[in-house]
């Protein structure tokens, strides 16, 4: 359907969450997200709009963006309902807004996307017009890079994983990404029971954790949107244990802190001595966005029993850099962590003076290399 209007349309506006590569990018079509994507992130086209992602719905329904058409990828119909599959994400509430403007609503059906239910189910006759395809569904399944390089990729993400997974506790509630750190807690917290899930995303983990036994049968699966392999979708077609919801839903910091032991675990770019994180911006440039991170954040800490988990490596074996710094040069993502955790140890934030905070993320999370500097820095700010 995009190629489809990129061939009719001179010029439009196209507005995409995380859009991937081959997206059109030419003169006449400017790119619009909150949240950048590998498709937009270099384009001297791009208009990135800063927002929480349960913030990003209201732009549309409070008419800051407008809509002319929508375009959205649904499972084929099944008893008089279309479904939205793998992704409800902010769709609901821009669908609300092209439907108070007249805006055209357009469903491109495949028999390959999984139909899930929740928010993702929708009336045939909600959409103007029905385009059936039969190309199928591609697979997002994530590979972890080779090891070897000045950091081992591999055991440091294990050392992470295994330092993560041994803070959860059976019966505690996951949000969970995807990607090296995500997939290195899988073996810990196979280990538990009773695990419940409400988070932003879900990936192939989803399958190892319920395989392994470890989710509790009594609580649906709670999510907005999912990334994965072609396994995975299939596990997700009409599976009634998993519900996919609004943005709004899934990241509402108040519905997010009613979940017992609610564990968020992100990572990010950089984290500085006052424990704030940045996970958007390189050189100014943006690269992803504020997504979820903030709202899981937030929501977490207030959780009875919660905790807010940031984990990513100590040094940046591409960039050969550290990650723990004095301060940040970029916008804050997020900010006030139950603890930092890296490769080296665990650097408890929650609870301590700045001055603790920091002698923790330099002692217990920075890079050996990088610790006498960062020791100075902290004099220089008044943290030591």
């Amino acid at each position: 359907m995009i190629a489809a209007i990129d061939a009719a349309v001179p010029e439009y506006r196209l507005f995409l969450l995380n859009g991937p590569a081959g997206l059109p990018d030419r003169d006449g079509v400017t790119l619009e997200s909150a949240f950048v994507g590998s498709g937009m992130r270099k384009s001297p086209r791009l208009e990135y709009y800063p927002a929480r992602l349960s913030h990003v719905p209201r732009y549309f329904i409070k008419g800051f963006l407008g809509v002319d058409a929508v375009v959205v990828h649904t499972s084929e119909p099944w008893h008089g309902n279309l479904s939205l599959g793998n992704e409800v994400n902010i769709l609901p509430g821009v669908i609300e807004a092209a439907k108070a403007s007249g805006a055209l609503l357009i469903a491109q059906t495949n028999p390959t996307m999984p139909y899930t239910f929740g928010d993702a189910e929708y009336e045939i006759d909600t959409f103007d017009v029905i385009v059936p395809s039969d190309q199928p569904l591609q697979p997002h399944a994530w590979k972890p890079p080779p090891p070897g390089g000045p950091v081992d990729r591999v055991e440091s993400a294990r050392v992470i994983g295994d330092l993560v997974s041994s803070r959860v506790s059976s019966g505690s509630t996951l949000q969970l990404g995807i990607g090296e750190i995500p997939d290195a807690t899988l073996a810990g917290l196979s280990k538990k029971r009773k695990l419940g899930i409400w988070t932003e995303m879900i990936s192939d983990g989803i399958l190892t954790l319920d395989e392994a036994g470890a989710l509790d049968m009594g609580r649906l699966i709670t999510a907005s949107f999912v990334f994965g392999s072609l396994d995975l979708y299939q596990w997700l077609n009409r599976n009634p244990r998993v519900r996919l919801m609004r943005t709004e839903t899934t990241n509402a910091p108040a519905l997010i802190s009613q979940n017992p032991g609610m564990t968020s675990i992100n990572t990010a770019l950089q984290v500085d001595l006052l424990d704030q994180a940045n996970a958007s911006r390189i050189n100014a440039r943006i690269h992803s966005g504020f997504g979820g991170q903030t709202d899981f954040t937030v929501g977490a800490m207030h959780a009875p029993g919660g905790q807010a988990i940031m984990a990513l490596r100590s040094w940046h074996p591409k960039a050969n850099v550290s990650t723990i710094v004095p301060l940040l040069d970029e916008p804050v993502t997020s900010l006030q962590h139950t603890c930092v955790i890296t490769e080296n140890g665990v650097a408890e934030c929650a609870g301590r003076s700045e001055k603790q905070q920091a002698a923790n993320l330099i002692e217990q999370a920075a890079h050996p290399s990088i610790r006498a500097e960062l020791w100075e820095e902290a004099r220089n700010m008044g943290l030591a």
